[in-house]
């Protein structure tokens, strides 16, 4: 039986004394978890997230990462630039970049392959909209992201990869996928990675479920056979309910 793994996705929230509250009030309440816990916070608080959290069970994430290493790309930010300051982990592809920010499925795997030459550890998010799923083309949808997304993806690379399957209709509208839905578009994920790279790779891949899980409907959610963990937007902005959620499960 996996672990599971919580990441908590802040988005565009917190200054950094508010980050440095929310980070205190945290640590204690999931210091003894089983399940590995991540914050994923702003640029401006990464390095006050790494401070606080270093030689605790709690690990930072940024939530996005440019491909090149360097040069002329004002606004951005380079993968070196993120493990240099201590981080881990960093939210690529995420449905408001993809959906707002002209994020593809070619831009996703770029970025994607240069956290992975940084030696961060990317949280991969794939997901269909309302319109996808309605239409009946969730699992093209999926199969072309994944397909697409992980061209040049190793199976030795994704071993240090995590997907994040976030039905776009569900993020933050408060509507949430039902257990089984989540489940079952999970196991269709898995049986694509299962094709592309093996079952024992597609086994051992975390698939988190993103899209309002919170700390009401993370037990259910977190039993399902598919699921391994959660990406968390909301919630994960109040230690209590992060918490929760982090003990849902193990």
């Amino acid at each position: 039986m996996k672990n599971k793994i919580i990441a908590g996705n802040w988005k565009m929230n917190k200054t950094r004394p508010e980050a440095e509250a929310l980070i205190k009030e945290l640590l204690p309440l999931v210091a003894d978890s089983v399940n590995t816990v991540i914050i994923c916070v702003p640029y401006t608080d990464l390095h006050t997230a790494v401070q606080l959290t270093k030689g605790t069970n709690v690990h930072v994430g940024a939530q996005n990462c440019h491909w090149k290493e360097s040069g002329a790309f004002t606004g951005e930010i380079a993968p070196s630039m993120l493990k240099e300051m201590g981080v881990e982990y960093v939210i690529i592809g995420h449905s408001e970049r993809r959906t707002y920010f002209g994020e593809t499925d070619a831009t996703v795997l770029a970025r994607t392959q240069a956290a992975l030459q940084a030696g961060l550890k990317p949280i991969v998010c794939i997901g269909e909209t309302l319109a996808e799923r309605q239409s009946g083309r969730m699992q093209q949808v999926l199969t072309r992201q994944v397909v697409e997304g992980f061209k040049d993806i190793t199976a030795q690379q994704l071993a240090n990869i995590i997907v994040a399957y976030e039905p776009v209709w569900a993020i933050g509208t408060g509507v949430t996928a039902t257990d089984e839905q989540a489940n079952e578009a999970i196991a269709f994920v898995r049986g694509v990675f299962a094709q592309k790279y093996g079952k024992v790779a597609a086994d051992a891949l975390y698939i988190q479920y993103g899209g309002s899980m919170n700390d009401q409907n993370a037990a259910g959610l977190l039993a399902m056979s598919d699921v391994d963990g959660g990406l968390i937007g909301g919630a994960s902005l109040v230690a209590a309910k992060f918490a929760a959620i982090v003990h849902a499960h193990g």
